[in-house]
């Protein structure tokens, strides 16, 4: 990821300190849409009307807590909310990528003059035709714009078209001859590390395993699969030549990390390229790395018009970075009274060709890789291995889910060996206020009892306990057979059906970690609005954080009419104009950017007091920063490494079918501490869609390759839960503020994605008494073995 520390902070308006760190202890306005074409300043301040000093004196409907109705919401449901997808311009060419079908080769030469000749081929570049740097990437810039020699993944750009149409781009793209050379791909990712080729290598040494007795000891590996993110949206954006630079609208999830590595590869200065968020149909980690973004400036600056480019299906599941798939080897020793004594985890994540965000996603895994659990004695070795496979990098979890399913399972394996219940060894293991996580970082967390009993508030028993009052559903004495694994399939009418309950904990961290400098920021103007608003107060708010479907927007909105007090709150386009706001992933923005939507708030209020509205608006930027955090040493894995941990606990009931393999999830029943709910339907909507993308993983989502090529590049192959794979959820909200955090939020988006994929899997060895070490579970791994 790019430095924040090279990019200069925004000037305040108030003559005040920008920077703001956190402590170490409605009526809608404008709808939010696709950005504009245009590059207009903020708008003018309306006539004054009227006198308001120091606030409305009233408490402003969709304030923090509330549910209010989304600003974009009836735009996305009657079709008038621009997509990135949706984008048209006059003049407009249409942009395409010619991709190498080797995983591994050779460039001998390229040939594009019959691309050329055809009537309507605007321009056909190559990586000789890449005006600046060729290479790029969010944390290392090992990624070429376009090959300039030799392929490493197949689906890696070779060149460039632009055209009238898009069918004729694709046409020509197919005029292009390559000469490949055809090597023969790395694609074991254990191999590769053994042979140290890998992008992190980090280890965790605490006590020392080998002398620690046990008297229970399970080793076990355990293997997860590459999930993709597959955004409904597909990446897209226009590219639009201006006087001196270029205007690019795309769906990004931090549009000022795009520009930092756009910029050097064009061969222009920052301040020449304006980029402007254009809508996003989801993320979810799947747009942090560029995609379209270069590519299609290339083509614009070439041609002098504006180009788009809109990847189809397949070629999406070429063109972005999926999930690391894992193998991981655990030892867990245990006590008589199942007490962790020691474990011991080798994890080798799969960063394919280039390094994208493998290098903190090792980071995540190895720090994470024992999850909420007390043990005295740890030995973690976590490498991101180097392969000819796709590239892998940030997904929904983020490096937890992987070592999550394979802890989570050690746990149940425990459990069973010494006969006690999966929540009860959970419990007897659990990390309390005080403790230690691996990483030697003091766990702080706060009790609003303030350790009744004398007892350090445990939050992972405190969530364990709230399932006492949510029993298992029981077994209908008749059912449709809609309700049965195969459904209307008509496979089983109950005959081999078995039922199984199992559990699962997600621990994640929540912002950057380990010394990023992690900051986002905002401007805030207040003033007086137009006479046929009454001439009340309008704010408005402008930042660059990417709303990607989380309700961002929303919340922004609720902030100010919290802090200001006001009713009529406008939302600017988010776009480089406004200081970095970060990346909408690592469940940071409600604490980032709505940290610093609430610091200029605040700076507003306060110099409003006294002041008439009628004199001119008020305004104030401000910087917020999260309290500082360590690298992880690169030994021991010591360090105060993360910002804020979040914890989440899953119940899953399922349904499966023995003698076919099918399974029916029944019920997922969910207990998560948010801190502090700011947008309670919003909230739940987040643990819902986590715990969707944890249930494809377990029984459903997985992207096939043999030697680095992809089998199953489309919604047809690639199987996604639907709302008829979703069971009903019970959900048991739990607000422990956190209070170095605004409001005592605590991010929520990613924990249910890492507890629900082993829930599942742990209620599914419960019905069938098998190991299933592996992810997704397919029917296969649930037949194989059995009598006919």
């Amino acid at each position: 990821m790019p430095d924040p520390a090279t990019t200069s902070n925004p000037p305040t308006s108030d003559g005040g300190d920008a920077s703001v760190r956190a402590p170490e202890r409605g009526t809608a306005g404008a709808t939010p849409n696709a950005p504009r074409a245009d590059t207009a300043p903020l708008p003018p301040v309306p006539g004054a009307a009227g006198r308001l000093i120091g606030g409305t004196g009233r408490v402003p409907s969709g304030t923090v807590g509330q549910s209010p109705i989304r600003p974009e919401a009836e735009a996305k449901v009657n079709g008038a909310f621009d997509y990135a997808s949706d984008l048209a311009f006059p003049d407009m060419l249409w942009g395409h990528t010619l991709r190498s079908p080797h995983p591994k080769a050779r460039i001998r030469s390229i040939d594009t003059a019959a691309a050329l000749a055809l009537p309507g081929v605007a321009a056909v570049l190559t990586a000789a035709d890449v005006p600046g740097k060729l290479h790029y990437g969010l944390i290392e810039a090992d990624q070429p714009v376009l090959a300039p020699d030799q392929v490493n993944y197949q689906g890696e750009p070779v060149a460039i078209i632009a055209a009238e149409t898009l069918d004729l781009a694709r046409r020509a793209a197919g005029l292009v001859t390559v000469d490949y050379e055809v090597l023969e791909p790395r694609c074991d990712a254990g191999e590769a590390a053994a042979a140290g080729d890998y992008f992190r290598y980090q280890p965790v040494r605490v006590g020392d395993p080998d002398t620690a007795e046990a008297a229970v000891v399970i080793a076990r590996e355990y293997e997860v699969g590459m999930q993709d993110q597959a955004p409904l949206g597909p990446e897209s954006g226009v590219a639009v030549p201006v006087p001196g630079g270029l205007v690019l609208h795309v769906a990004t999830q931090w549009l000022h990390s795009d520009l930092d590595q756009i910029a050097p590869c064009l061969g222009l200065e920052p301040e020449r390229l304006h980029l402007s968020m254009a809508g996003i149909g989801g993320a979810f980690g799947a747009r942090e790395d560029l995609s379209v973004q270069i590519h299609m400036a290339m083509l614009a600056l070439r041609t002098g018009r504006p180009v788009k480019m809109m990847y189809d299906r397949a070629e999406s599941f070429l063109g972005h970075v999926h999930r690391h798939p894992a193998r991981m080897r655990y030892e867990h020793g245990a006590d008589a009274d199942g007490r962790l004594v020691y474990v011991k985890a080798r994890i080798v994540l799969d960063g394919g060709a280039y390094a994208s965000t493998t290098e903190a996603v090792v980071g995540n895994a190895a720090s994470l890789a024992v999850g909420p659990y007390n043990v005295e004695h740890v030995s973690v070795d976590a490498r991101g291995a180097r392969t000819n496979n796709p590239p892998c990098g940030a997904m929904r979890g983020f490096g937890g889910v992987q070592t999550c399913f394979a802890y989570e399972s050690q746990m149940d394996a425990l459990a069973d060996a010494l006969g006690l219940d999966p929540r009860e060894i959970r419990r007897r293991n659990a990390l309390a206020r005080g403790d230690k996580l691996i990483t030697g970082q003091v766990v702080d967390a706060y009790d609003p009892d303030d350790d009744l009993a004398g007892q350090p508030f445990s939050p992972l028993r405190d969530l364990l306990d709230r399932f006492d009052d949510l029993p298992v559903p029981p077994v209908p004495a008749g059912r449709d057979i809609v309700e049965l694994p195969g459904g209307t399939g008509n496979t089983t009418h109950g005959e081999g059906v078995r039922r199984g309950v199992g559990y699962g904990v997600g621990l994640k961290n929540v912002c950057y970690s380990e010394g990023f400098d992690d900051y986002s920021t905002a401007h805030v103007r207040l003033e007086l609005g137009a006479p046929e608003h009454g001439g009340e107060p309008v704010a408005y708010v402008h930042t660059a954080a990417a709303e990607v479907g989380q309700g961002h927007w929303n919340l922004q909105q609720q902030i100010a009419r919290t802090e200001l007090g006001v009713e009529r709150v406008v939302l600017l386009p988010n776009d480089t104009r406004a200081g970095s706001a970060g990346s909408s992933s690592a469940s940071r923005q409600s604490y980032m950017t709505g940290g610093a939507v609430k610091a200029a708030c605040e700076a507003v209020r306060e110099l409003w007091q006294g002041r008439d509205l009628a004199d001119g608006p008020i305004e104030a930027t401000r910087v917020f920063r999260h309290r500082a955090t360590k690298p992880m040493d690169p030994v021991t894995g010591q360090g105060e490494s993360h910002v804020q941990l979040a914890l989440c606990v899953h119940r899953a009931t399922v349904d499966v079918d023995v003698e076919l393999g099918l399974v029916k999830v029944v019920d997922l029943t969910c207990v998560q501490d948010v801190g502090k709910a700011l947008n309670p339907v919003a909230l739940e909507g987040q643990i819902h869609g986590g715990t969707a993308q944890g249930l494809g993983l377990a029984v459903m989502e997985e992207i096939v390759t043999d030697a680095g090529r992809i089998k199953n590049a489309s919604f047809t192959d690639y199987l996604i839960p639907t709302i008829l794979d979703m069971p009903p959820m019970r959900l048991r909200i739990v607000e422990n503020a956190d209070l170095d955090a605004p409001y005592g939020l605590r991010g929520a988006g990613e924990p249910p994605t890492l507890s629900s994929t082993p829930a599942i899997v742990a209620a599914i060895r419960d019905a069938t008494g098998l190991p299933l070490n592996r992810v997704p579970v397919r029917p296969e791994h649930l037949t194989v073995g059995r009598p006919s």
